[in-house]
């Protein structure tokens, strides 16, 4: 969502963080990989063809790349990567853990996490609704 307002560095960053989010416990589930590609396809064909599905070692450095980047792009990475977090019904801590601490290096209060939470909740509720009324 909004990831087309990213330059081609931030989406490549974008990509490598959102990664890092899924690899946190493990190997990517199955609706986490959906919700990459999904990704992958919305920063188009010119980002698809340079990135690579590998976790780069230099997480802070893209951390620190992103607290100095504006508040707006800062808000739009949090915004997907909690869609990403969220693409499941399974609550894991440690990428909720992950979300908080870039949370607080954003620079991101609990006021428009909430608001951001909200439009990946909408947007779930958007798509199992669309779910309802084609199958019936």
């Amino acid at each position: 969502m909004l990831l087309t307002a990213l330059s081609r560095k931030e989406k490549l960053k974008f990509l490598d963080l959102a990664m890092h989010m899924v690899s946190v416990d493990g190997k990517p589930n199955e609706f986490e990989t959906r919700v990459l590609n999904m990704m992958l396809a919305e920063v188009g064909d010119n980002i698809i063809s340079e990135y690579q599905f590998a976790l780069s070692k230099k997480l802070d450095e893209t951390i620190d790349f992103f607290v100095q980047s504006h508040k707006k792009i800062r808000n739009i990475v949090y915004l997907n990567l909690m869609r990403v977090a969220m693409s499941d019904d399974f609550y894991n801590t440690l990428e909720h853990d992950f979300l908080e601490d870039l949370r607080m290096q954003f620079g991101i209060d609990d006021v428009k996490k909430k608001q951001l939470m909200r439009l990946v909740y909408t947007e779930r509720d958007l798509r199992e609704r669309a779910k309802r009324v084609v199958t019936h």
